[in-house]
């Protein structure tokens, strides 16, 4: 018995100074997950990494089902959006377009999502809209904002535009938007009393192309001096003089509504293209990093059992030169 006790004592150190120089001659099999773990712990990295691919694992699936929510969400989207351009688009023939109109006064309408995960569409709104009020002040223009959207809330309020801002709209985009509440949008323009309104939003294209675009409004005082100007003659068209101001106003409202409905239908459309697309990325991110994560657990595996049966060899090759 005290033979085999000493025996086994002998075939422990052998054993335990054998891994030490496995461990010594192969330390690439695991570099950058063992760093982690505590020295001499096989078992911790092989834990680590699999708790991270379990985690790659449910974002993917995430990424997945959002893109597929946005997917389906687009279609019903594209139709209301091209429908809305019917009703806004001929005031731009009727009326004229005139995004360099001089006012004394000007607001700006960023449009922007209430959520993110949808690519840039709401960045490039925020670098429009600096180009935008930086072109304003230098005409000599007052200037102030109204921002419809929390992400447009959360970068323009950070910005030298926070004490330009007026108004904040948030929670706009909770379902698609109705002509109701593209009109309640609309009072809230008209109210700020401005000369000229600048809606900015992103032009729906395709699902992967969206394009920055800025519909002005103007109202009737300063479209019929801007109209003169420009040879657009409104009298042109037979109006009793008693009611062309008051029909001017009743037209400036409606299309006031139309534009803003048709900006909003537009950018939600983007923002769902753009989400969609971007989930698409993600996912196939996560599945590469996946696969990547899947290669080194099983290398990692494979280099622990590897050591683990060098040891036992060793030991049993140590307890037989004993004998």
């Amino acid at each position: 018995m005290r033979k085999a006790g000493a025996a086994l004592r002998q075939m422990g150190g052998a054993t335990a100074l054998l891994g030490a120089r496995a461990n010594l001659a192969a330390p690439s099999a695991s570099d950058a997950v063992s760093a982690i773990a505590p020295a001499g712990a096989r078992h911790v990295s092989l834990a680590t990494v699999k708790l991270r691919m379990r985690s790659v694992g449910n974002i993917g699936k995430i990424t997945k089902a959002m893109k597929m929510v946005a997917a389906s969400r687009l279609r019903g989207a594209q139709e209301k959006m091209t429908t809305s351009r019917g009703i806004s688009s001929p005031f731009a023939s009727l009326l004229g377009d005139f995004p360099s109109a001089q006012s004394d006064s000007t607001t700006v309408v960023p449009i922007t999502s209430d959520k993110g995960l949808c690519g840039s569409i709401n960045s490039q709104i925020v670098k429009f809209t600096h180009v935008l009020g930086h072109v304003t002040e230098e005409s000599g223009s007052k200037l102030n904002y109204m921002i419809i959207g929390e992400k447009g809330r959360a970068q323009l309020t950070r910005g030298k535009e926070a004490p330009l801002i007026t108004n904040v709209v948030q929670d706009a985009f909770k379902a698609t938007p109705t002509f109701a509440v593209a009109s309640q949008m609309a009072d809230l323009v008209l109210a700020t009393g401005s000369g000229k309104s600048q809606i900015l939003f992103n032009q729906f294209r395709s699902a992967i192309s969206f394009k920055p675009t800025i519909a002005t409004l103007l109202t009737p005082e300063t479209l019929e001096k801007t109209a003169g100007e420009n040879g657009l003659q409104i009298d042109q068209y037979e109006l009793e003089e008693g009611i062309k101001s008051e029909f001017l106003q009743d037209l400036f409202e409606f299309q006031s509504a139309c534009v803003v409905y048709n900006a909003m239908l537009e950018n939600s459309t983007s923002e769902l293209g753009s989400r969609m697309q971007s989930m698409e990325n993600s996912s196939k991110n996560a599945k590469e990093m996946l696969s990547k994560l899947t290669l080194k657990y099983n290398r990692t595996r494979q280099a622990a059992i590897t050591t683990e049966l060098i040891e036992i060899i060793s030991g049993a090759s140590a307890l037989e030169a004993k004998k």
